[in-house]
């Protein structure tokens, strides 16, 4: 699990490198990683946006979760194909998941967090409470 007000955007294998001590793939071999979509985190005066790369996935493949400040995001998708000819059938079958657990700063409104899956990517907006919000940074022309 990561702190979104944490994050370090080095990439997921630096994160896990940081908080592990190791490579995920020194525990679980190069074929996990590749099973863990890039996830992007932005922060902004308004909300955290979660951004994960999930391309393939419908809707109704992910459920996504908020338990004990946690966010819980998991996608499973299961294909069945069969084809009979003559005196045979072939049959195949693939099934992919992946999951992904964000610590979620105390800033962070629970009640009011939306998603939505459009082109591949499953977006997470995460709105701040509005005691955290305070005044937006005020930007100063230089003339």
């Amino acid at each position: 699990m990561r702190n979104l007000a944490n994050y370090n955007p080095l990439g997921i294998n630096k994160v896990l490198e940081n908080f592990f001590g190791n490579s995920i793939t020194d525990f679980m071999g190069a074929d996990f990683t590749m099973a863990q979509p890039s996830v992007n985190v932005v922060e902004t005066h308004e909300h955290f946006r979660i951004e994960v790369a999930a391309p393939g996935l419908e809707r109704g493949d992910f459920d996504i979760q908020v338990e004990n400040d946690h966010l819980m995001i998991k996608a499973e998708k299961e294909h069945k194909d069969e084809v009979k000819e003559d005196n045979f059938v072939r049959r195949e079958f693939n099934y992919a998941s992946f999951s992904r657990n964000f610590q979620l700063p105390k800033s962070v409104d629970g009640e009011g967090i939306e998603a939505k899956y459009e082109n591949g990517v499953l977006t997470i907006e995460l709105p701040k409470k509005d005691e955290i919000k305070g005044t937006p940074v005020k930007r100063i022309e230089i003339r």
